[in-house]
């Protein structure tokens, strides 16, 4: 999938993916290793873009299971296609002059079978694909138990249709926001890493990559008013796309600046829950979210100006 650490580096660059060494290192071992990554860490803090990132980078197709409670293994594996198998009954059926063992074994065949993401990713023949499994802490330990086949063996073994064996390895992402304990025979199965919300500078890299802002002053505000608002206990924190979204806003609206009269019109983007929301519009609230904002740009911009003069 990618030749070296450097090459792999170059194209989730020109993805526009940031990555820190660590992980730039991890995500190529488990390549070479063909060892699932599990990447734990609050929501919105670039578990899920790593995955399309990669599946970019690669320039292969990414398969996704996303999880929620209550999943069936219908919707992870796939079922068989009822009213196909009816429709070639009806269609053959002068035709089947053979035992009913036959029929029925040709019935469960992958022919007649809708095939879930599962499935899928162990069926690209020319070149893996990315496995993202979504949010796997939403789902319960015996759902989890039945990934660990594919993740062990890289097979699945399918009621009636038989063992489903890998024709190429997909590189496996599983992201969790923890809202529970994943089992240990999973983790042991996986490259683990823990993913946090950016430092300051490592926004304002993501904002001048991603962003159509070239102004820094401006990134580093947005930098800055992120890591204010994570700050504040938010039910509802910020991720980077919604900084994202922030920044092209902003640059839609030629603002080269946040200001505190600004607060009604930015309060839709900022705050996505009524608690949230209200809290904000407290007197000192936005009023101390810009100031905060602009406390944290200017720290990083005076500690830039030294780095250059050294």
């Amino acid at each position: 999938m990618f030749s070296s650490v450097t090459e792999l580096a170059e194209r989730l660059y020109a993805v526009r993916y940031i990555v820190d060494h660590v992980t730039l290192h991890v995500v190529f071992l488990a390549a070479q290793m063909r060892k699932p990554l599990l990447i734990e860490g609050p929501p919105g803090c670039g578990k899920t873009e790593l995955a399309y990132a990669i599946a970019e980078a690669a320039d292969t197709t990414l398969e996704r299971l996303q999880c929620f409670a209550g999943i069936t293994e219908e919707k992870a594996i796939g079922k068989f296609d009822e009213p196909l198998q009816k429709l070639f009954l009806e269609t053959y059926a002068e035709d089947l002059k053979t035992e009913w063992s036959v029929i029925r074994e040709r019935l469960h065949t992958l022919e007649f079978f809708a095939e879930g993401p599962l499935v899928r990713a162990l069926r690209y023949q020319d070149r893996s694909c990315i496995l993202l499994v979504d949010e796997i802490d939403k789902v319960d330990h015996s759902f989890e138990a039945l990934l660990l086949e594919i993740l062990s063996a890289w097979q699945i073994s399918i009621p009636k249709l038989g063992t489903v064996i890998a024709k190429s390895v997909p590189f496996v992402v599983l992201s969790s926001n923890e809202e529970r304990r994943l089992g240990d025979p999973l983790r042991r199965r996986c490259f683990y890493l823990r993913f946090e919300n950016p430092t300051v500078e490592r926004e304002i890299e993501i904002l001048t990559l991603r962003s159509r802002s070239r102004s820094s002053k401006l990134n580093g505000q947005i930098a800055g008013l992120a890591r204010a608002l994570r700050g504040w206990n938010l039910e509802k924190p910020p991720s980077i796309a919604e900084m994202l979204d922030l920044a092209q806003a902003l640059e839609i609206l030629g603002v080269q600046e946040v200001s505190d009269d600004q607060r009604d019109l930015l309060l839709p983007l900022l705050a996505k829950t009524d608690a949230d929301r209200k809290r904000l519009l407290l007197r000192s609230g936005f009023e101390g979210l810009v100031a905060d904002s602009k406390r944290y740009r200017d720290r990083f911009m005076r500690r830039e100006r030294s780095e250059n003069v050294l």
